[in-house]
């Protein structure tokens, strides 16, 4: 300990630890000192008279209040609209359909990245000096964690994206054919939408919530194209974007959607045998790799060894028999 006192980088070490710890002390000190005191307005309030429901609302905002990152929201959220606009919208193919979802992610990103850089400071100059001696692996050290802190949230989003998608894409031709089950048997397209929304949270459930939210949009009063049209642009899924498109036309026109439904739900189901056929017949090229690297040497060892030993015997005996 008194080795790393004496050591510049020692000093810069705890320096910088010191230096970034109290970075954090001030950036919460400043998010609560900003914020108004949520008990305080409450307690007014409660002063005054005011009834029972009035109470419950004033504590739901005071419970929006305290969010401490509200204060650096223009720190934490893209200034461009556009640039917003597209990070919510990564949120919300995510699975994350909270308003401030995107400044949570930023804020999230900052604080593993930062966290990561104090535990390599505090593993490379104060817990273990001497296993990081050259300056490769202690800047090795030092970045990796910053690294990971900060592009680790990104690529877990994106794994969420494609996972919600791949989902999407396998449960949507059962969903067509359950939509038109009930279209049939005499409900409307709004209610089948959200009878098959119900039905398939279970099996899938990132298109249960996408069917679901449509038909509660619809409930709501806002008009069923733009509620479809929305649907497609959070999943980003080809096939829901044909199916809207279909759906929009056939209402547009005034041609019968169970028709529409029925040769949709039938191209759907060809469409799912045709990629379960693709990755059938991709599946040999892929073991050709592992066949040839598994079989090939121990067939060429068992078919060529002996005459190798054979030829190696006959032109050098005494390398066989020995001394």
């Amino acid at each position: 300990m008194f080795d790393i006192l004496n050591s510049p980088l020692g000093l810069v070490a705890i320096a910088g630890v010191i230096g970034v710890a109290l970075l954090v002390i001030a950036f919460i000190a400043l998010a609560n000192g900003e914020s108004p005191d949520p008990m305080q307005k409450f307690s007014e309030q409660t002063k005054t008279g005011q009834s029972p429901d009035a109470a419950k609302n004033l504590r739901r905002a005071a419970g929006r209040d305290i969010k401490a990152l509200d204060n650096f929201s223009k720190f934490l959220e893209p200034e461009d609209e556009q640039q917003l606009s597209a990070a919510r919208m990564k949120m919300i193919q995510a699975g994350y359909y909270g308003k401030n979802a995107a400044r949570d992610m930023v804020a999230l990103q900052f604080i593993l990245a930062v966290g990561g850089l104090l535990i390599s400071l505090l593993v490379g100059f104060v817990l273990l000096p001497d296993t990081f001696d050259s300056p490769v692996s202690l800047g090795a050290l030092l970045v990796a964690p910053m690294l990971l802190g900060y592009f680790g949230p990104r690529r877990w989003i994106e794994s969420r994206v494609e996972a919600r998608k791949t989902e999407i894409t396998s449960g949507f031709p059962d969903a067509l054919d359950m939509m038109l089950i009930c279209v049939e048997a005499g409900q409307s397209l709004d209610q089948s939408i959200q009878r098959v929304g119900r039905e398939l949270k279970q099996a899938y459930p990132a298109l249960g919530e996408e069917l679901g939210a449509v038909g509660q949009q619809v409930k709501a009063g806002r008009e069923r194209g733009e509620v479809l049209k929305d649907m497609a642009k959070r999943c980003d899924v080809s096939d829901i974007t044909s199916f809207v498109t279909v759906m929009v036309q056939a209402s547009t026109y005034g041609t019968s959607i169970t028709d529409a439904l029925r040769v949709f739900a039938s191209e759907m189901r060809d469409k799912r045998f045709m990629r379960a056929e693709e990755k059938a017949n991709i599946l040999p090229t892929k073991m050709t790799l592992g066949t040839m690297m598994f079989t090939v040497p121990p067939l060429l060892i068992i078919l060529i060894g002996p005459s190798v030993v054979g030829i190696t015997a006959d032109l050098n005996p005494s390398a066989i028999s020995g001394p």
